[in-house]
């Protein structure tokens, strides 16, 4: 540290009024006033009202000023009051000291210093500086936060441009209002032609041919807002490559932004043609019988073996139809498998019975799948399967399981029972392999499988614990 030459230049004009003339100077000129003697003990002191913070010094009277110095403004003061001394011309700067009271809270003052004539003590006018460390601390900790923010969004920005380029598909990101590219990966920039960085910000609608900015984003807009899947087709200014752009709408910070998916037109077509033809033909020569339904269970499509199945003649007389009408329990099957399929997306191996527009019966097996695409509900497809030689297989085991089984039991009775006491016990057999079976087939729910009984919800559950299949957890 330099040694301090500053004399008092102070500029002076006018008059100035005797300070030993002013009441209460001190008091109010400073938040702190300290009085030290020459053996540096503390004299006198004055804390002002509003600084309460400060609390009562009272007990520094008395006692070394160094008592109430944190270490490293020990050193500070001792130096500055030496060479104050040592030169006593020399006006003082400001010094900023920390104190410590009982060890338990410390807060820095800002003091001027001043000498007393012909005492040699010394006057220290201090300025509680606590307010401003608050203030200072709390933007550093804002400034870290800030850092911290900054930090988490250059990641965030990097792994959006790793993802975004590393997408085989291309994809432009289009400010819906502007009409101008955000951001888009290199497949998009080379579908188009161009470059990724001569193509951002720049007017999307420039990179096509034959379309003006407003018209092209009112296209793109009405596209995405769209409830079908289709594109807008376009042609690439640089290179002529017929494009099919497919926008969609997402919201980021409340802003909407256009995400448009491209691809070419022979890519689309061949991939969709190829897709459509495949399963045209699986739909037509399946074995099984596949029915197309809407979310009412209304027959939309059929394939030959449900005609075979149902001895329809063709098509038109069974579609627009309710499925129902061809299932043996009718709104009880169609209800089931509407309710299970599209609640959870698909339904698998629902045994149930076709029935034909002659009236004939055949035993199947359904799946079913809720079709669902971007652009909104398709309705439900179903595979209808015979299993006429399962069921008749199913049926002899269960009447050897019934014969062999229960009916024994039933058949000991002879001899030792009546024949009204005889076939209630048969009776009651029956009931119970019913009440079993619906309650399979509609994967446990009694709602359901007291409907297909005919029962009461209240009449179902008392045969459940009548024949002990109602479990203590259930209701």
């Amino acid at each position: 540290m330099t040694k301090q030459t500053r004399t008092s230049e102070r500029l002076r004009a006018g008059v100035l009024p005797d300070p030993t003339h002013i009441d209460q100077l001190i008091e109010q000129a400073c938040d702190i006033a300290v009085v030290v003697d020459v053996q540096g003990v503390v004299t006198g002191i004055s804390v002002n009202s509003d600084s309460a913070s400060l609390g009562c010094l009272d007990h520094w009277v008395g006692r070394p000023f160094d008592d109430f110095l944190t270490e490293e403004s020990v050193s500070k003061y001792h130096d500055r009051i030496a060479r104050m001394r040592a030169d006593t011309a020399l006006v003082p700067r400001p010094i900023e000291i920390n104190h410590i009271d009982n060890a338990k809270w410390e807060f820095p003052i800002r003091y001027s210093l001043h000498r007393i004539a012909d005492t040699g003590a010394i006057l220290m006018l201090g300025r509680d500086m606590q307010p401003f460390a608050e203030v200072q601390q709390r933007l550093v900790r804002e400034q870290m936060a800030r850092e911290r923010d900054q930090q988490k969004l250059r990641g965030a920005e990097t792994y959006f441009r790793v993802v975004l380029e590393a997408s085989d598909a291309p994809m432009a990101l289009v400010d819906p209002e502007s009409g101008r590219i955000g951001d888009l990966n290199s497949a998009a920039a080379e579908l188009m032609g161009s470059k990724a960085d001569l193509l951002t910000g720049s007017a999307i609608a420039q990179a096509f041919e034959g379309r003006r900015r407003s018209e092209f984003m009112d296209t793109l807009k009405s596209a995405a807002s769209s409830d079908e899947t289709k594109g807008v087709e376009v042609v690439a200014r640089r290179n002529g490559r017929v494009i099919t752009i497919c926008p969609q709408f997402f919201r980021a910070s409340g802003d909407l932004v256009l995400l448009c998916r491209m691809a070419t037109l022979e890519d689309v077509d061949a991939g969709g043609a190829e897709l459509a033809n495949t399963l045209s033909s699986l739909f037509a020569s399946s074995t099984d019988a596949i029915v197309l339904v809407d979310p009412k269970g209304f027959i939309r499509e059929a394939n030959e073996a449900f005609l075979v199945m149902t001895d329809a003649a063709q098509l038109r007389d069974i579609k627009d139809q309710a499925l129902s009408e061809f299932l043996s329990r009718g709104a009880v099957d169609m209800k089931l498998i509407l309710e299970n399929t599209i609640k959870s997306g698909r339904l698998r191996s629902y045994s149930a019975q076709i029935k034909s527009v002659v009236g004939t019966r055949l035993p199947v097996e359904i799946s079913a799948a809720h079709l669902r695409q971007r652009g909104g509900d398709m309705g439900i497809g179903l595979i209808i399967r015979d299993v006429t030689p399962l069921e008749q297989g199913a049926a002899a085991e269960s009447s050897a399981m019934v014969s062999d089984d229960a009916m024994k039991n039933v058949m000991d009775l002879v001899g030792t029972a009546s024949l009204k006491e005889l076939v209630s016990a048969t009776s009651d057999v029956i009931e119970k392999m019913c009440i079993e079976t619906a309650v399979q087939m509609t994967n446990n729910n009694r709602v359901a499988a007291a409907e297909m009984l005919g029962l009461s919800r209240q009449s179902l559950y008392v045969k459940l614990r009548k024949h002990g299949l109602l479990h203590s957890g259930d209701d």
